[in-house]
């Protein structure tokens, strides 16, 4: 039994997509119930956010698992099996340990380092373990990935990864257009999320004159446009399909809305402009820049500005990444030793068993042992069986906790403390391979 992540993200999928797939808390219940009714699934949870939709299962088989839970989304959604197809990832066993970590602990966000996605992972988890719908499996991980999430925002400094990305945006968008501060210019934003919010905040203490707001849903983009309004920065509101027309009339467009499509085209632009793309997949198409005085700066520039090199934030980015590689190890280890527990268990009981039958055919066929010297026996027996498994029983732990791949003979040593003879010769020393074909003819 191991642990399945079937899901998509803000990396793998368009927004419209995941909102199709976005689950409340009775769509949740009534999606996990689905799920362990589902023969190759005996524990799931959910987490669902406006940027990801990840179902964490325990499986008795990777294929059937996979087909299982993509059955249950498509029913759910009403989005068909083949068009999920084309956005769903998949991990399994270390591979889904390792996503859950890494989105426990912000490295897998949008914005970089958010510390919301660790309540979120939470909040999915202690509901399922209300409904009874997680078991020992996703319980163990659930646990050690949000001590892992608490690791790296309290020993690291990546909660600040996000917001220096906004800032390192806007810091190469007014170099390249030659100003210090934003006075007396105008800016547009598309999208509403983490990353659009940070936008504006820092376009408002850049001393941006007026700020319009565009999404596609206009309810979210009007609660972003309050926050502005009351930080003292004169800002509207437009339709998203109006953003064409809002690009005419700005110095500056920041888009981060990871919607899939391109949000700006070539097309949509008649001037001079200064564009930021702060999403993945990209928003604007490259072809932008073809068009005199317009330029361009996106995400992976960003990313690779944020993280390569020996910046704060890339120090803080590879310390995360550094917890998440030592947690991994560390719940690896413990799962393969519980996953041993068994049957070293049944080689105990099994080892018993053999023992006290050949003591009770000992005391049929040696009826002239008195009570003392068969309990002499007895004892003798038993601490010969007891030393003969206590190696193999510790040594199989290590061997579980240590992972790799264990040769048959490798494993009889271990097991049974038995020496290994060693052999060091000097190359020198070795035959030529010629000289050993010819002793062999």
């Amino acid at each position: 039994m191991s642990v399945l992540v079937v899901g998509m993200s803000h990396h793998s999928a368009p927004v419209t997509l995941l909102e199709k797939l976005s689950m409340d808390d009775t769509v949740q219940h009534s999606t996990t119930s689905a799920l362990l009714e589902r023969p190759s699934l005996s524990e799931a949870m959910i987490i669902s956010t406006c940027n990801r939709l990840e179902v964490y299962a325990v499986t008795n088989s990777f294929h059937s698992g996979v087909e299982d839970v993509l059955g249950v989304l498509a029913e759910t959604s009403g989005v068909p099996e083949s068009e999920l197809r084309n956005y769903l990832y998949v991990r399994y066993a270390d591979a889904a340990a390792e996503h859950m970590m890494t989105v426990a602990s912000g490295l897998d966000s949008m914005v970089v380092g958010e510390q919301q996605i660790i309540g979120q992972v939470r909040a999915s988890y202690q509901d399922a373990a209300q409904r009874g719908t997680v078991g020992p499996g996703l319980h163990s991980l659930a646990q050690s990935a949000l001590h892992t999430g608490k690791r790296v925002h309290t020993e690291t400094n990546i909660d600040d990864a996000g917001a220096s990305m906004v800032t390192l945006a806007l810091e190469q968008a007014m170099a390249i257009m030659g100003v210090k501060d934003l006075r007396g210019k105008s800016a547009l934003v598309l999208g509403a999320g983490a990353m659009a919010s940070l936008s504006a905040t820092h376009l408002g203490k850049l001393g941006v004159q007026r700020l319009v707001v565009a999404n596609r849903t206009r309810e979210r983009a009007e609660r972003l446009a309050d926050h502005a309004r009351q930080a003292g920065v004169a800002t509207e509101v437009v339709d998203y399909a109006d953003r064409s027309a809002a690009l005419r009339r700005v110095d500056i467009a920041i888009s981060a809305t990871a919607s899939g499509g391109f949000t700006i085209t070539a097309e949509d632009l008649s001037g001079p402009i200064m564009l930021a793309d702060l999403s993945l997949p990209r928003d604007i198409d490259d072809e932008v820049t073809r068009i005199e005085g317009v330029h361009l700066v996106n995400i992976e520039y960003l990313h690779k500005q944020v993280l390569d090199g020996d910046t704060e934030d890339s120090l803080a980015h590879k310390a995360a990444e550094a917890i998440v590689a030592e947690e991994l190890e560390a719940f690896s280890s413990q799962q393969r030793i519980r996953e041993v527990g068994p049957a070293v268990a049944q080689l105990r009981r099994a080892a018993n068993e053999v023992t006290e039958s050949e003591l009770a055919r000992l005391r049929a066929r040696v009826p002239s042992l008195n009570d003392e010297e068969f309990a002499a026996v007895t004892r003798a027996v038993r601490r010969v069986v007891d030393k003969l498994l206590h190696n193999p029983t510790v040594k199989i732990k290590e061997l579980a906790a240590s992972s790799g791949t264990v040769s048959v003979e490798t494993a009889l040593e271990e097991l049974f403390g038995l020496g290994r003879s060693s052999v060091a010769v000097d190359v020198t020393q070795l035959p030529r391979l010629n000289e050993i074909t010819t002793k062999e003819k």
